[in-house]
């Protein structure tokens, strides 16, 4: 006996209800025949996937916001102590201080906002099949391999690198490619080395990308194997 394949209105509920990858799935191949067998319209269910696809971006909007909060919070706090030691010291250091944060935060205002803009057109604007392929869960060590090797190309400091990983974690990239890519990013550096040989010499730049060449991968295989069902 084969498959039953569910009616439209079972299917077109389903996903309008849909939380899950495992819901996603079932869903996709029971739409998929009622497709084929012209028992479900594409039009009707177009608007059912905008709807889906919109409630999903609010669900992860709000979850982002939950992840932040404590973060800041704690963030905020330590602020505040540090302002009021410094205030009660009577030097003002306090103020010193805040004329150094202002100084800070108008000159990395500009990086940070196009990095976070990179940060949410890179997903949009790179097809999820390419994102599946190359840096998804299904990349596997290709995968690893192409985020060592991006983030030792990657320019810029944590303002740009950081934004980016968190916008592709959220559009499905894989965590061990994401680590990949970070440790990459801080231990080859490839936009470094010109300063460091000026400075160290090439043959103690050289041992340093020797030393460190094996650990982008080996982090990524390492976040692949213990943490890859992990949910962020």
């Amino acid at each position: 006996m084969g498959i039953q394949t569910p009616n439209k209105g079972f299917i077109l509920t389903f996903l309008r209800g849909s939380q899950n990858d495992y819901e996603d799935e079932y869903t996709e191949y029971h739409t998929n025949r009622l497709l084929r067998y012209g028992q479900l319209k594409p039009k009707a269910l177009g608007g059912v996937i905008y709807q889906q696809s919109a409630k999903r971006t609010n669900l992860t909007a709000k979850r982002n916001i939950n992840k932040m909060l404590i973060p800041t919070l704690i963030m905020g706090m330590l602020a505040i102590v540090f302002l009021l030691i410094g205030y009660n010291r009577g030097e003002g250091e306090h103020l010193i201080g805040l004329r150094s944060a202002f100084t800070m935060f108008v000159q990395i205002l500009p990086l940070l906002l196009f990095a976070f803009v990179i940060a949410g057109m890179v997903p949009i604007l790179l097809p999820k099949e390419m994102l599946s392929k190359w840096i998804g869960a299904e990349s596997g060590f290709r995968g690893i391999l192409v985020g060592s090797i991006a983030g030792g190309l990657a320019p810029g400091g944590p303002y740009v690198s950081l934004p980016i990983v968190a916008g592709l974690l959220n559009s499905g990239a894989n965590i061990g490619t994401m680590v990949a890519f970070l440790t990459g990013w801080s231990l080859w550096a490839v936009g470094r080395i010109p300063m460091e040989v000026g400075i160290l010499g090439w043959k103690f730049t050289l041992i340093r990308l020797a030393s460190t060449l094996i650990f982008p991968p080996v982090a990524g295989l390492i976040a692949n194997y213990f943490f890859s069902s992990t949910k962020l």
